[in-house]
């Protein structure tokens, strides 16, 4: 029996649990995928917005603000990426100035500080690569950037390190209501909780509709993006929007805090919750009116798509609470955009209501602060000696596009809640982000990976569950081992000389 059960571990997730870890409560989180931040958390724009687009007097206005003030200080706290780089909303045509009036005015009452009107030759002034079609833009110096899976898993390692229990590959099938709270049937069996937060995304109105006749409808809304090689990285500053529409906040373009560039998304409603492909005409689209914006956006250095579900509830404003049925069960539905920026807030606002049902005191060993795993790549020369003095594996790169070690990767792996597939290692510390997008990398990461969990390499996947990297076999035989030994002894000659290098 826990006092509180945490239905999905995104970034909302597991922001709520490492709020609860500050108390003495007993609290978990089932997740279905191998690994935290899987689903809407880890394909997103990785914006924290500013706070002028929500409607005044809605939960995501109020939990907006919030979220953007804590970011900075939470980023400190848990060492994760953030940048205020402030946005820049555009407008087109003379027409366009009154919507922009009405976000100036809406951003005031939200409690927005120093938002301004720029006018053409000020903004040609701050973003050389603006399109010749830009009239003005309203200006939020307060806007930012952030790794969406860096937040989210700084929250889930602090939250795991504070008693936080985390149950991977834990599919939840079922919830109902028992005398005690409620019971949940999972893929590992039954789970039973004074308290349930339904955090799951794109599938929460499944879990809400079993417990209470107040029904909810959320629709997988599609957005695909484009991302480019770091040569563009700085093609514009700030983050850049064009006005929004009733699908969201349209097509931006934008810096990422890793040095890249970043346009999208698209938005479709779509029906199926899994939807996570991409299309040729969704990607011609989104680049073109990429082009709406800036000039000439850099289509030639573009090294992957990608696309992610936000979880549009019909209402069109979040719904975090009880259902007036279904005392105990709280919801923590429809975040879509921007629920990235407001996890925070999220965080704070459901740990309040579940304090008012178990009265929980504070711990005294609580451990606010959390170190992230060193970087050969932003570290300078003397911090590189000093890691290698301590630990040699930094010396061996694996990842020549972003400069990851094999010491950061088996810190990745070692970590609370550590990696234990390639896409975690690669959330973790950016092998297999660059340009190759781990054509280069995979083979060695795959072998680590195998040693130090001490696994067979046929063991080893991509991403959880059936995507292994040698299918067929356990252990590798025949022409699939003769092939992964060449690239392996291939990719052990060349760590030789980037040790050397480094």
């Amino acid at each position: 029996m826990f006092d509180v059960i945490i239905v999905g571990a995104g970034v909302s997730g597991c922001a709520v649990a490492r709020e609860l870890s500050r108390y003495d409560m007993k609290t978990a989180v089932l997740e279905r995928a191998s690994d935290v931040c899987e689903g809407t958390s880890k394909a997103n724009s990785g914006i924290v917005h500013a706070g002028y687009d929500a409607e005044p007097g809605t939960v995501k206005a109020l939990l907006n603000i919030r979220g953007s003030r804590r970011m900075e200080e939470l980023s400190e706290e848990l060492d994760f990426p953030y940048k205020r780089n402030g946005s820049l909303v555009l407008c087109f045509e003379e027409s366009g100035r009154r919507k922009l009036q009405e976000l100036l005015e809406r951003g005031k009452e939200n409690g927005v500080e120093d938002l301004c009107i720029l006018e053409r030759e000020e903004l040609v002034r701050i973003e050389p690569n603006i399109s010749e079609q830009a009239a003005a833009a309203l200006y939020a110096p307060t806007g930012g950037i952030v790794c969406p899976f860096g937040l989210t898993i700084a929250l889930a390692e602090n939250a795991c390190v504070n008693g936080v229990e985390f149950y991977l590959d834990t599919e939840v099938g079922k919830v109902e209501k028992t005398e005690a709270g409620y019971r949940l049937e999972t893929s590992r069996g039954l789970f039973e909780s004074r308290t349930v937060v339904n955090a799951a995304g794109v599938y929460a109105d499944i879990f809400h509709n079993m417990v209470s006749s107040r029904k909810i409808h959320i629709t997988p809304r599609k957005g695909e993006y484009c991302l480019f090689d770091k040569t563009a990285g700085d093609w514009v500053r700030h983050t850049v929007f064009q006005l929004p529409t009733q699908y969201g906040k349209g097509v931006l373009v934008t810096p990422t805090v890793h040095g890249n560039l970043l346009v999208g998304p698209t938005a479709e409603d779509i029906e199926d919750k899994e939807g996570v492909y991409t299309t040729g005409e969704g990607l011609a689209d989104l680049l073109e009116r990429g082009n709406l914006s800036v000039r000439e956006v850099p289509a030639g250095k573009v090294i992957t798509s990608f696309a992610g579900l936000r979880a549009h509830e019909d209402g069109g404003d979040f719904v975090i609470g009880e259902p007036e049925d279904a005392a105990g069960f709280i919801d923590v539905a429809g975040i879509e955009s921007p629920g990235l920026t407001c996890a925070p807030a999220i965080g704070e606002y459901v740990a309040d209501l579940i304090r008012k049902r178990i009265p929980a005191p504070e711990k005294a060993d609580f451990i606010a602060g959390r170190k992230g795993i060193p970087s050969v790549a932003l570290a300078d020369a003397e911090r590189r000696q000093e890691l290698i003095r301590e630990n040699s594996a930094y010396a061996n790169v694996v990842c020549r596009c972003e400069l990851v070690t094999e010491g950061e990767i088996a810190d990745a792996i070692h970590r609370p809640l550590g990696a234990t597939t390639l896409d975690g290692v690669k959330r973790r510390t950016r092998a297999g982000m660059g340009r190759c997008q781990s054509g280069f990398c995979a083979p060695k990461t795959a072998e680590i990976l195998a040693r130090e969990l001490g696994k067979d390499l046929g063991e080893i996947s991509k991403a959880g569950g059936a995507s292994l990297l040698l299918a067929g076999h356990s252990r590798p035989q025949g022409s699939d081992c003769v092939e992964m030994s060449k690239e392996a002894g291939h990719t052990d000659r060349l760590l030789r000389q980037e040790g050397r290098e480094a």
